[in-house]
């Protein structure tokens, strides 16, 4: 919901009010470029609709870690009712593309998130461990000021 709220531009408080607004939605963007650039190096085909809710439920999360500890009860309806779907919709694109990206996605970035991979013989994640761990890693990464947006991602975002 969008609230309208009449702006006198000579206050100060308002222009204060307006960068800080525009502070947080760059960073929110950065944040969704820096999802976007790990799920690219995991294998997630962008093209799936599962991408797009997953990249969601890794912002929602990375913001509030909380919310994975219950993502059927949480997580699924926010992002289905953003997206106008249903919540079983919702899981079944996740899971989708946490499989496609199981099976077709690099084994090294799983070792090194996971510590495991399809090629130990492992099981693949489920959609909450999946949501959560790249949050986490999202999260870490953000307090050690790492980036995952390398030069070859850099082009397919």
């Amino acid at each position: 919901m969008f609230t309208v709220r009449s702006h006198c531009w000579c206050g100060k408080k308002d222009s204060e009010e307006e960068s800080e607004m525009a502070a947080e939605w760059k960073e929110t963007l950065e944040t969704e470029r820096e999802i976007s650039a790990f799920m690219l190096e995991l294998g997630i085909p962008a093209h799936l609709r599962g991408y797009y809710y997953l990249r969601e439920a890794v912002l929602l999360a990375v913001s509030d870690m909380e919310l994975v500890g219950s993502v059927t009860k949480l997580l699924y309806p926010v992002i289905a009712r953003r997206y106008k779907t249903t919540l079983q919709r919702v899981e079944r694109a996740i899971r989708n593309a946490v499989e496609v990206s199981w099976e077709r996605g690099n084994p090294e970035v799983f070792e090194d998130l996971f510590g495991f991979s399809r090629e130990t013989g492992a099981p693949r994640p489920t959609n909450s461990e999946y949501i959560a761990r790249i949050a986490d890693k999202i999260r870490m990464d953000a307090t050690t000021g790492e980036k995952h947006v390398t030069e070859r991602n850099r082009t397919l975002l």
